[in-house]
């Protein structure tokens, strides 16, 4: 239990210093789009920070999912 949860507590540490950087970097970004979603568009927003919290979210739920998969051990 101790290090499932020293798993989780490092999986949202490094992903929240990665997305800390990921802000800090793209402020002088000049490419922007809007995205679709399923009933409204959102704000102008970076290319690259859309595709930095895509890699960010798959990383973190990723991690958190390989966390609960249970191991048979033999």
């Amino acid at each position: 239990m101790i290090s499932q949860l020293k798993k989780v507590t490092l999986a949202i540490l490094i992903n929240g210093f990665l997305i800390i950087g990921l802000i800090l970097t793209i402020q002088n970004s000049n490419h922007k789009t809007r995205l679709n979603l399923l009933f409204f568009e959102t704000i102008l927003l970076p290319v690259s920070f859309i595709a930095g919290i895509s890699f960010l979210s798959g990383t973190l739920s990723g991690s958190l999912l390989a966390i609960y998969i249970p191991i048979n051990k033999k």
